[in-house]
C-alpha cells in the first residue's frame, strides 16, 4: 500500500438543522484502491462523496485532497481533478457521445487532436466502437451504453480519484455484471493510450448499497450506518465481520443464493 493517502477524510460530521448526517467519519484512500461505500438508503454514503467533492461542506472535520485541504483548493480545480459518476449517467442530451466525454479536456485547453484522441481511446476502452457511437445523442443509447459513455467522460481528463455514486443500480443484472467486470478491467489496464497515468493507479470511492458489487469491485469496504462508520474491511475481513448490521448485509448475500422451497 503506497504511503502518501490520495485522499483523507479525518472525524468529518455534517448535520442538516441539526440532524446528523454524517458523524466522525475517518478514511483514507491509497492510489490505486477502490474503497466502497456500503450501507442502506440514508446512511450517508452519497452525502460522504458530495462532500468529497466540495458539493457539501462539513460542519467539522477535514477533508484532505493530494496531501492539501480540500478548502484551500479552486472548487473548480478541485472537481477537475475528480471524475464523477452518477446512476443515470447525467449526459448532456443535445450533445453527441464525443462532445459529452471531451468537456473536460476542452475545459482545460486541450488541444482538438488530443481531446479527438482521447475520446477514441476511451471508447475502446469502455466496448465501443468509435466510429459506431461518436456521433450519437444520448437518446439514441441504452442504458448501459450510456453508462459507459459516463465512466469515459469521467476518465477523460486523466483525474486521479473518481467518485461513483451507484453507477450501476439501474442496469439489468447482465449489463450490471459486464459493466463491472469492465470498471476492474479499465483500472487494471496498462498505460492510457494518450500517455497519462496508468489506469491501475486510479484511485475510487464506490457508492453502493448492494454487498455483492461491495465484495467484488471493493479493495476495502465502508459500511456506513446512520451516518458513522460501523465496519472498514477487506472483502475478505467484511465476510468475517459481526457487528448487526454487517451481519445484515451477509445474511441478504446468503438469501440471495438461497433457492425457493
Amino acid at each position: 500500500m503506497p504511503s502518501d493517502p490520495i485522499l483523507e477524510i479525518r472525524n468529518v460530521s455534517y448535520a442538516i438543522g441539526g440532524r446528523p448526517i454524517l458523524r466522525d467519519i475517518s478514511l483514507t484512500v491509497h492510489e490505486g484502491e477502490t474503497v466502497v461505500l456500503l450501507g442502506r438508503s440514508g446512511s450517508g454514503k452519497t452525502t460522504l462523496l458530495k462532500a468529497v467533492n466540495g458539493l457539501v461542506h462539513p460542519n467539522s472535520g477535514e477533508i484532505r485532497f493530494e496531501g492539501k485541504p480540500a478548502l484551500e483548493w479552486d472548487p473548480i480545480r478541485l472537481r477537475r481533478r475528480m471524475g464523477y459518476v452518477i446512476q443515470d449517467a447525467g449526459l448532456f442530451p443535445h450533445w453527441t457521445v464525443a462532445a459529452n466525454i471531451g468537456l473536460v479536456p476542452r475545459l482545460e485547453n486541450w488541444n482538438p487532436e488530443k481531446v479527438a484522441s482521447r475520446v477514441e481511446s476511451l471508447l475502446r476502452d469502455v466496448g465501443l466502437e468509435p466510429a459506431e457511437f461518436e456521433g450519437r445523442y444520448p437518446r439514441q443509447l441504452s442504458g448501459g451504453q450510456k453508462q459507459r459513455v459516463g465512466i469515459a467522460r469521467a476518465l477523460a481528463a486523466d483525474p486521479p480519484l473518481l467518485l461513483l455514486d451507484e453507477p450501476f443500480a439501474a442496469l439489468d443484472p447482465i449489463t450490471r455484471f459486464d459493466l463491472q467486470r469492465q470498471f476492474l478491467e479499465i483500472r487494471r489496464s496498462g498505460e492510457t493510450e494518450t500517455g497519462g497515468a496508468t489506469a491501475a493507479a486510479k484511485s475510487a470511492l464506490f457508492v453502493t448499497h448492494d454487498v455483492r458489487e461491495a465484495l467484488m469491485l471493493g479493495s476495502r469496504v465502508a459500511l456506513l450506518k446512520d451516518g458513522a462508520m460501523d465496519v472498514l474491511a477487506t472483502p475478505a475481513e467484511f465476510l468475517a465481520a459481526r457487528t448487526p448490521e454487517a451481519l445484515a448485509f451477509l445474511a441478504s448475500l446468503e438469501d440471495h443464493w438461497r433457492p425457493h422451497e
